[in-house]
C-alpha cells in the first residue's frame, strides 16, 4: 500500500522531534507520588485506602465506580500520607491519594520479568475483565476506559482494529520509542485487543517520518496475516482517530458518531502495550512513557515514569528547567495545555512535558477577523472555526450546538493558521464546555 492520509484539512507544523532516537530510560522513584482517582473519562474511582495504610506497587487503591470507569493502582510501595484534593494537570483540585515512597515491592501475582509470553490463553470476556481490573485506558490522550471500547454496543459490529502509531503532535516521541523498543509486545498486545474485540483484521498506522518504527513493526507482525502496517503521509492531525480511519480505511465517522458506527475501533500503541502487560503479565497500568523536551532542554528524553510522579521530578532528570523558560506544557504544542504548577502529577494521559522558550511563547496581538477562511480550509472536521469563536464569545450556545461545535477535536489547526492571531481554539473549548453541560442536563431530565 502507498502512503495514505485523510482528505479534509490538516496542516504541516515543524516536527521538532528532538528526542527521537533517545532510548526509554526508567525515571526512578520520587520521594512521594500523588495519584488522582480520576484519570479517565467517566465516573471517578472509589477510594479504598485511608491515611496510614501501607500499600504495595500494583495494589488497587481506588476501584471502578461504574461501567465507564476503571481501577486506579498504587505505582509504588509505601505509606498513604493523605487522601485529599490536590491540583491536577489542569490546575483544578481533584481527589487523589498521596503516598510516601518506601520501596517497590509488587503485589503477589504480577510478573515483572522480561520473558515474552506469546500464547494468549484467555477468552474475549476474560480479556475485557483483565483490562478493566488493570485500569487500562486510552494512552493517546483521550483516556477512555479500554474495556468499554472492547464492549461493542448492541446492534453494532466492528470488523477492523486500528492501532494508532501516528504520533503526529510535534515534539512528542514517546510512542515512537515504544514501537522501537517493545515491538514484539505491541504485536501481541494488538492480537489481544483483536481477540477481545472479536475481529480478525488489524492495521497499525505509522507516519512516514518514523521509517525505523515502520520497519521493526513490520518485522514484529510478519508472522500474522491478520495484522499489517500502513505507512502514512506526515500531516497533522493524522493521529485523530476519525482522521486515521479516513486515511486507512476511507470510512467517515458520522457527526456525533463513534468509530464503531463504521465498524472500527482505534487504540493507541501505548494502550496495546499496556494491554499486553495486563493480560500476559498481570501488571496493572502504573507507569507510562513520557517525553520531556524543548529546544533549550539539556537532555531531551523519553522516560518510563510511574503514575503520580511530580512533573518537576522528571524535568530535573532531563537537565532541569532552562533559564529562558516561559511556559511548561502538559502534552504537545498543538493540543497540550500550559501548567501553573510544576508539581502536578504524571497521569495515565500524560504523553509529554514540553518546555517552551520565551521567544516562542508570546502570542501576537489579536487582530480583527479578515474573513480569509484559512481556519475553515484547515479544519479536519469541516467546521467554521471563526463562526464558532464568535458564537462562543457571545454565549450563543444553541447556535454552537447546531453548528456542530461538539465535533471539534481541539487539534488547534485553526489557531495555528490564523493570520490575525485570533484565539479560536480557546473560545471553541469554552463553547464546547458549555454546550456539553447543556446536553448532559437535557439527558438527565
Amino acid at each position: 500500500m502507498g502512503l495514505l492520509t485523510f482528505s479534509r484539512g490538516g496542516i504541516h507544523p515543524a516536527e521538532n522531534k528532538i528526542s527521537a532516537g533517545k532510548k526509554i530510560e526508567f525515571a526512578g522513584l520520587p520521594e512521594q507520588v500523588i495519584i488522582p482517582v480520576s484519570q479517565h473519562l467517566g465516573a471517578p474511582s472509589k477510594v479504598l485506602v485511608k491515611k496510614g495504610d501501607e500499600v504495595k506497587t500494583g495494589q488497587v487503591i481506588a476501584e471502578s465506580s461504574g461501567f465507564v470507569s476503571t481501577n486506579i493502582h498504587s505505582s509504588v510501595t509505601g505509606k498513604v500520607l493523605k487522601v485529599d484534593a490536590f491540583p491536577d494537570t489542569s490546575g483544578y483540585r481533584k481527589m487523589a491519594v498521596q503516598i510516601q515512597v518506601e520501596g517497590d515491592e509488587w503485589v503477589e501475582g504480577a510478573d515483572t520479568g522480561d520473558e515474552l509470553i506469546t500464547s494468549i490463553e484467555y477468552t474475549s470476556e476474560e480479556i475485557r475483565d483483565k483490562i478493566l481490573k488493570a485500569g487500562i485506558v486510552g494512552l493517546g490522550g483521550a483516556t477512555f476506559p479500554s474495556h468499554v471500547k472492547l464492549t461493542t454496543p448492541k446492534g453494532k459490529k466492528a470488523d477492523h482494529l486500528l492501532i494508532n502509531g501516528a504520533e503526529c503532535e510535534p515534539y512528542l516521541t514517546a510512542d515512537h520509542a515504544l514501537m522501537l523498543e517493545k515491538s514484539r509486545e505491541l504485536a501481541i498486545g494488538t492480537k489481544i485487543l483483536m481477540k477481545g474485540l472479536g475481529v480478525d483484521k488489524a492495521i497499525i498506522g505509522i507516519e512516514n517520518n518514523k521509517p525505523d518504527a515502520i520497519r521493526v513493526m513490520e518485522e514484529a507482525v510478519s508472522g500474522d496475516p491478520g495484522i499489517s502496517v500502513q505507512a502514512l503521509q506526515v500531516k497533522y492531525p493524522q493521529g485523530g482517530e476519525k482522521q486515521l480511519i479516513k486515511a486507512i480505511l476511507n470510512r467517515e465517522v458520522p457527526s456525533g458518531g463513534l468509530p464503531v458506527d463504521v465498524g472500527v475501533v482505534v487504540f493507541n500503541v501505548g494502550t496495546a502495550y499496556a494491554s499486553y502487560n495486563a493480560v500476559q503479565k498481570n501488571r496493572p497500568l502504573i507507569e507510562r512513557v513520557v517525553t520531556v523536551t524543548g529546544k533549550s532542554v539539556s537532555n531531551p528524553s523519553n522516560f518510563l515514569v510511574r503514575i503520580g510522579t511530580p512533573a518537576s521530578y522528571i524535568i530535573e532528570k532531563a537537565g532541569g528547567l532552562p533559564e529562558d523558560t516561559a511556559k511548561v506544557i502538559n502534552g504537545g504544542p498543538m493540543m497540550g495545555k500550559a501548567v501553573s504548577n510544576l508539581d502536578i502529577p504524571i497521569v495515565k494521559g500524560s504523553s509529554g512535558i514540553l518546555i517552551i522558550r520565551k521567544e516562542e511563547s508570546a502570542r501576537d496581538a489579536v487582530k480583527p477577523c479578515i474573513r480569509c477562511t484559512k481556519c475553515v480550509s484547515v479544519c479536519p472536521m469541516g467546521l467554521e472555526p471563526y463562526l464558532l469563536m464568535a458564537q462562543a464569545e457571545k454565549g450563543m450556545y444553541e447556535d454552537l450546538e447546531k453548528d456542530k461545535v461538539m465535533d471539534c477535536i481541539e487539534c488547534g489547526s485553526c489557531s495555528y493558521t490564523c493570520p490575525s492571531s485570533r484565539p479560536l481554539l480557546d473560545y471553541i473549548r469554552l463553547g464546547k464546555a458549555e454546550v456539553g453541560k447543556i446536553m448532559r442536563s437535557r439527558k438527565a431530565v
